[in-house]
Order: C-alpha cells, then structure tokens, then sequence
C-alpha cells in the first residue's frame, strides 16, 4: 500500500540509484532534487515522499554506501579494526564519485554508519585504546583521507593501498602506548 504522495513504482532505492548515477555521470555539482526528479521521470515533489531535501539525500547516499561495509566476524579485536578499516577504505575507493560528499559532509550520519562506529568502537576498547572516540574519529578521517588521496591517482596503482595498511598498522600501534600489538 501506498502512503500519502508516493508515485506507484518509485522507491527510495530508486531515487538513491539515480542520485549515484547522477553523481558517476556529472559530479555533486549537478546533482539537485530537480536532476533527480528528471533522470526518474517525475515532478520533484514525488521524491519527497522519500528524502527530506538535496541534504537528506546527500546523507542517506552516504550511508546506504557504508551498509555495504561488512563487518569483521569476531576474533582478534586487532585483526577486526584492520578489517573493518581496510573494509571501509575498499569501498570509499570503489565509489570516488561520493568521496567528495564524505569530506564535504565530515562523514556520515545514519544508522549505517552508526552500526559502523558501534562496531568500531567495541574493537577499540578491545585492544584497549585509552580514547575510544577520538582513535574513530583518527580512523575515519584516515580511510576517508587515502581514499581521496586514491581518487586523485596521485601515486601508482597499488601504491595507496599499501600505503594505507602500513599507516593503518602504525595508528593502531600508536593508539596502544601501554601495548605493543603488531
């Protein structure tokens, strides 16, 4: 059954899925709820029945993208920061077309990305960092930084990558002073 202004057929899938292709084709600058709207085949209001405005958009594109994210099984606490970290890294670069938004928009904020952080943060009390928010918040901005860094092609194929596992490794080294965990 449908509720109240929703149009038969549109979905929020959908008008996430036009949105990403919107941004893949011609960048955040051209996205609008109008460019939407258009690419959808239909008026602009019918998208408010599923997104808020262009910001409610913006934030659940970026957390539909981080539901992708697995999760580390269980195990090493360590080894599930490094998973979940390289995880997350993987799939920023495999969608550089949003790694302007994570940046513009200092992250993400719905309940993917919650889920994310909660995991996260159980895995760093498990290693015993002393700062669980602040050590996420390094960790964020480091995936989101090298993914950026990789979108730019700044060094050779591959050359990210490992740059990125090894500072990984030395952050979490670093935010155990008390352990040495490598």
């Amino acid at each position: 059954m449908r509720g109240p202004g929703q149009r038969a057929g549109l979905t929020r899938a959908a008008v996430l899925a036009a949105a990403r292709e919107l941004l893949a084709e011609d960048g955040a600058a051209a996205l609008s709820m109008r460019a939407v709207a258009r690419r959808l085949h239909v008026a602009p209001n019918a998208l408010y029945s599923h997104v808020a405005d262009k910001t409610d958009l913006l934030d659940q594109l970026l957390d539909d993208l981080l539901g992708t994210v697995p999760t580390p099984a269980g195990g090493d606490p360590r080894a599930g920061v490094e998973e979940l970290m390289t995880s997350t890294y993987e799939t920023l670069v495999g969608h550089p077309e949003l790694i302007g938004l994570f940046l513009a928009r200092q992250g993400a904020r719905g309940p993917n990305a919650v889920r994310l952080g909660e995991v996260l943060d159980a895995l760093l009390a498990g290693v015993g960092v002393p700062d669980v928010p602040d050590a996420r918040r390094v960790l964020i901005i480091h995936a989101i930084g090298f993914a950026a860094f990789d979108a730019g092609e700044v060094l050779p194929a591959g050359a990210t990558a490992r740059s990125f596992g090894q500072s990984l490794r030395w952050l979490l080294d670093g935010m155990t002073p008390d352990r040495h965990l490598a």
